[in-house]
């Protein structure tokens, strides 16, 4: 039989179970809602599946779809339909071509009548810990009004209640035939809507526990439905890890740095294109290898090919890296994501491989995860930037900047505000020649040096110079030079 109500009823679905703080509350009726098509009847067969897995009589009453279609398709993603109990109220082909006295929009008494009968048999009969009803919504055509179909709704949710048995029933999203009301007579809903990045599964009302809010994304694939919850910051490790220096492994970029950056913080590293971003970013990466740390980075806007061809002619031992562990680099495709799929690639390398360093390379290709929802895609970088954080990983975001020279912009997605650290990276023409300067911009854990610094990538790697002292409008990516000679030695006349 059913668990007691101290314990969980899974969905047989281990992301919407995380968003349910464990799953559904045995003996209790739910309500699945959302527009034709949104998986609605897969989830309710997750449900049932679970509940045979776990040694419990699973019971499907169909209102609508004829059953050997709805079969075919769960066993087509899986599910085992003949462990199933079926209950089948579907219209037959008889409705359409019988007796010509049936009446669809004012059905009467006797019509009902059977079908409660055959309900309350074939529950009976089965005695079921688990029922899905799909659609209870196909209910109301056979009843007169909307307070008879909400009066038998009610009435049905007890019956079975009382018989011990978790309840689920789907609801069809339309204009026509009103559901409001049923809220009120469920003891949560799941929502299945659509967002412009993609699906969404969201649980307004959940009575007796609280669940995790906003809204949560949800794919349909070959076996069903997967959940990818939103992500969560959690509670802090321990203060500890954020006042401990990570080198950069280049004495100079350290001295910018006050030391280097701090573990637990959040780094962006911003400049145009082509300036090193991704090179410089890499390189606490490549010290953190030496120590025995594990980074991972999600390479947005370069293939991984790339990017590890770049690396090695940059003297960073990235195949050894990869093949220690210490390293692991994963390419992504934004339009084919959403932001809480990502989320979940993140979590798992971070709670199951134990990742120090996570690297998103870049901040723009990550945005097309949201589809262009500019306010979404700040709350999305703060989320993951504070689980992070929170989790004493340190973060290191690449930001680019459209501007090759002229107007100095720190960053391009106005995502300054969640950085500990920013370190800038700029092209520069000097005497007709293009040159490169490093300098940090914003350090809140500590002081660091406000000079700026020339910037080389070699084959054997980054070098740092001193600091540009000589020269002047430097973050105009058009600097001019000063003359430092006393002003005799520089043939100045006297006024």
């Amino acid at each position: 039989m059913v668990s007691p109500l101290s314990e969980r009823a899974s969905t047989g679905i281990a992301g919407l179970d995380e968003v349910l703080s464990g799953g559904l509350i045995p003996t209790r009726s739910y309500m699945v809602r959302g527009q034709a098509g949104s998986g609605k009847t897969i989830l309710s067969f997750h449900f049932l599946q679970q509940g045979v897995d776990e040694g419990e009589t699973a019971l499907f009453v169909n209102l609508e779809e004829d059953l050997r279609d709805l079969k075919a398709n769960a066993a087509a993603l899986g599910f085992d339909t003949d462990a199933i109990e079926f209950l089948d109220l579907s219209p037959s082909a008889e409705a359409f071509v019988g007796d010509e006295s049936y009446e669809v929009f004012a059905p009467s008494e006797v019509e009902r009548e059977p079908l409660t009968e055959r309900i309350v048999e074939g529950v009976t009969a089965v005695d079921p810990d688990r029922v899905v009803v799909d659609p209870l919504t196909q209910l109301r055509f056979l009843l007169s009004d909307d307070y008879q179909f909400r009066k038998q709704v009610v009435g049905f949710m007890r019956f079975l209640k009382e018989r011990g048995a978790t309840v689920l029933f789907t609801v069809q999203n339309t204009e026509s035939l009103p559901t409001d009301d049923l809220e009120f007579i469920t003891d949560g809903t799941v929502r299945l809507d659509a967002a412009s990045y993609g699906k969404t599964v969201r649980v307004p009302k959940f009575r007796g526990s609280s669940t995790q809010g906003g809204d949560h994304a949800y794919r349909v694939t070959d076996s069903g439905i997967e959940v990818y919850p939103a992500l969560q910051p959690g509670a802090r490790r321990g203060d500890d890890v954020a006042f401990e220096q990570i080198s950069s492994g280049i004495p100079e970029v350290d001295e910018l740095l006050h030391g280097g950056i701090e573990r637990g913080t959040v780094t962006i590293v911003s400049g145009p294109t082509g300036v090193g971003k991704t090179t410089l970013s890499t390189q606490f990466m490549k010290e953190a290898a030496g120590r025995g740390e594990r980074s991972v980075i999600y390479l947005f806007e370069e293939n991984r090919q790339t990017f590890l061809a770049r690396s090695r002619a940059v003297n960073i031992p990235v195949d050894e890296m990869i093949e220690k562990g210490t390293l692991q680099v994963t390419e992504v495709e934004a339009l084919e994501r959403s932001p809480q799929e990502f989320a979940r690639m993140v979590r798992d390398e971070v709670e199951g491989e134990g990742a120090d360093i996570v690297m998103i390379d870049g901040i723009s290709g990550y945005r097309l995860t949201l589809r262009g929802e500019d306010e979404t895609m700040l709350q999305q970088m703060h989320a993951l930037g504070r689980y992070l954080k929170n989790a004493g990983v340190t973060g290191i975001f690449v930001d680019e900047t459209r501007n090759v020279t002229g107007e100095f912009r720190a960053t391009m997605e106005n995502v300054s505000y969640l950085a500990d650290n920013i370190l800038f990276l700029r092209h520069l023409e000097v005497g007709g020649e293009l040159r490169k300067a490093i300098g940090v911009l914003k350090k809140r854990t500590s002081d660091f040096e406000r000079t700026i610094r020339e910037f080389r990538i070699t084959e054997h790697g980054i070098t740092v110079g001193e600091p540009m002292s000589g020269l002047r409008g430097i973050l105009s990516g058009t600097p001019e030079v000063v003359d430092e000679r006393p002003r005799g030695a520089r043939g100045d006349c006297d006024e």
